[in-house]
């Protein structure tokens, strides 16, 4: 419950830092040792193994991407676990609506439902992580934020 508290209360700053090497949905996680670690450029892969595959989901991403970033001026950020692509592309599209106050709430709240379920896992000592959860980098920083 103290995370998602604090998770209620993130900043556009903590939200975008958390994200600095998230790819986007739809686009491969960059090599290790281009930003992002080896760790890091895992988890993504495996998260986003539910945005399809083949040219086409690759060309109407990037297009619905390009929107969103247009609109918003960051990263789209869905939680993919448990959600086809289709799914994915509609939440993008239904997003595209919110005010930009908004659409920065639903963004940290889609981090939280992707980060809080990982940080419990370790803090009660589990190695499982789950193919929908964030790099160590954001798991640190609610840890950071919980038990200053």
């Amino acid at each position: 419950d103290a995370a998602r508290r604090q998770a209620a209360a993130w900043s556009d700053a903590e939200v975008d830092a958390a994200l600095a090497h998230h790819p986007r949905i739809g686009k491969r996680a960059p090599a290790a040792g281009s930003g992002s670690s080896g760790a890091e450029a895992e988890h993504s892969r495996r998260e986003q193994a539910g945005a399809g595959t083949g040219d086409r989901a690759a060309a109407v991403w990037l297009e619905a991407n390009r929107a969103y970033e247009e609109r918003f001026g960051r990263i789209f950020l869905v939680r993919a676990a448990g959600r086809s692509p289709q799914e994915m592309l509609a939440q993008l599209h239904e997003r595209l609506r919110n005010d930009p106050a908004v659409e920065a709430r639903v963004r940290a709240g889609q981090l939280a439902e992707i980060a809080v379920p990982r940080l419990a896992a370790q803090l009660a000592g589990q190695d499982w992580a789950p193919a929908h959860l964030p790099s160590c980098s954001t798991i640190e920083t609610l840890k950071k934020h919980l038990f200053q």
